[in-house]
């Protein structure tokens, strides 16, 4: 692969702050896996032999220790770590990382979970020259209840408005409906390169991108920038079409990468004079400079953006509790693998569903009953319990006569004997008293679970 791959892993979950209580979000089970995983086998599975992995000391240390990362993982991996507290945004991160970067750069976030052809992007990204070549999809419905909510509420968050030519490709315009308080206005220069623009809502940022080094080299003079979705994304997409073309700040590239200017005696500097005839000139020049085929003239244009927009498959992205839980419906049945792991023991009078999945050295006693649940490894469920529509993590302990419907429960938790729960969220290392978990409402049972630790 002639790009390098960065992968982001420091984010600390803040938007499903009851998972990532005690577990980093890189590390949180999907399918018995854990959700950094899942982007390193996309990558692996593409032909990368290396990875350039940014996250912190914790994550470094619990990586170093999973099962399934030591034996499926057979790339390289290039671990940076950052401060935990430090209030470092993925553009800086990658500015942390410059002098890693000899490259164009594959960067992916290490909550994405998609089975995306990565061909296409990549494609996209060498086809046209691109500055800027990302992945995006359609906004997914989730379809579970998710615990401390009322029915199946959708996510309120503000929409994406994107703007592409009429390939569907080109990315033109980007804006979040924040920003839009004053309506949507779109700049001159857009339109006249581009008459017919299609804006289109309901897509969701799936955060791979492939860029040039130029950029990385632009972030390392230009240190404001802190965030790559909500800063240099939107810059790149609106500097497209500058007059000023913004040469200097976004080098161009694609004739010889590895070639440097010793000195400004070859380069050609247009004055502000001369613009507009030379524009013109572009504008009714038959030369094309898309290089080799018959496509649309680029004009000159330095920097270009492309988009690919995944129509249908899996793309998720794991940044909320309603996204976890679907991921875990979702994310094995990108694998053939067995439903129950070789090292478990079930009872063959436990009533198992197709839907679920069972991980390591658990075990599972008489009468019980699992239907699209996901249970985690080294778990133990005694007689006559119950499980349903649920995400059990690693190393809990479920005694005898518990009822479990739509609720996740996280990590070394131990649920007592007759418990009746129903969509909740247990955290890591909780303690339910016997036949509790009646009549609390979800928050009280959050502060509840948090004053019995074990």
């Amino acid at each position: 692969m002639e790009l390098q791959a960065v992968l982001m892993a420091a984010g600390g979950g803040s938007r499903m702050t009851d998972l990532t209580y005690n577990t980093p979000k890189a590390m949180l089970p999907v399918g018995n896996k854990p959700l950094i995983w899942y982007p390193l086998n996309l990558l692996e599975r593409v032909g990368f032999e290396e990875v350039i992995i940014i996250t912190t000391k914790e994550v470094q240390k619990m990586m170093s220790m999973d099962p399934k990362i030591k034996v499926d993982v057979k790339m390289k991996l290039d671990v940076v770590c950052i401060q935990e507290d430090g209030d470092m945004g993925t553009a800086d991160a990658l500015r942390h990382i410059q002098q890693k970067i000899k490259t164009d750069i594959l960067v992916v976030s290490c909550d994405l979970i998609t089975d995306v052809a990565l061909h296409e992007v990549v494609d996209l990204f060498r086809a046209h020259n691109a500055t800027l070549a990302m992945l995006m999809s359609k906004a997914h419905e989730f379809t579970e209840t998710v615990p401390g909510q009322k029915g199946k509420k959708k996510t309120a968050e503000q929409r994406d408005f994107v703007g592409v030519d009429q390939s569907g490709q080109r990315l033109l315009f980007m804006a979040n409906e924040a920003d839009l308080e004053d309506g949507l206005s779109l700049r001159k220069s857009v339109i006249r390169k581009h008459p017919r623009m299609h804006i289109r809502t309901g897509l969701v940022d799936a955060h791979l991108y492939c860029l040039k080094k130029a950029v990385v080299d632009f972030l390392s003079e230009n240190k404001s920038i802190s965030s790559i979705r909500g800063e240099l994304l939107p810059y790149l997409v609106r500097k497209q079409f500058s007059k000023t073309a913004n040469y200097e700040k976004i080098k161009d590239d694609c004739e010889d990468q590895t070639q440097k200017k010793s000195s400004t005696d070859d380069e050609v500097v247009i004055s502000s004079r001369d613009e507009s005839l030379l524009q013109r000139a572009q504008e009714l020049s038959c030369w094309n400079d898309h290089r080799g085929d018959m496509s649309e003239a680029y004009h000159g244009g330095k920097l270009r953006c492309y988009v690919h927009i995944m129509e249908q498959g899996l793309c998720c992205r794991v940044n909320t509790l309603a996204a976890y839980i679907e991921a875990n419906r979702l994310a094995p049945k990108l694998f053939e693998e067995p439903a129950v792991h070789p090292s478990s023991v079930i009872s063959e009078r436990c009533q198992m569903g197709s839907d679920s999945i069972i991980g390591a050295l658990c075990q599972v006693a008489d009468k019980t009953s699992i239907k699209r649940s996901t249970i985690g490894n080294s778990t133990t469920v005694k007689e006559k319990v119950k499980i349903a529509n649920s995400i059990i993590m690693h190393g809990v302990a479920i005694e005898e006569g518990c009822n479990i419907q739509g609720s996740v429960i996280c990590s070394n938790a131990v649920i007592g004997r007759g418990a009746d729960l129903k969509y909740c969220l247990v955290g890591s290392g909780q303690w339910i008293e016997p036949e509790g978990g009646r009549g609390y409402i979800f928050w009280k049972k959050m502060v509840f679970f948090r004053s019995h630790k074990r």
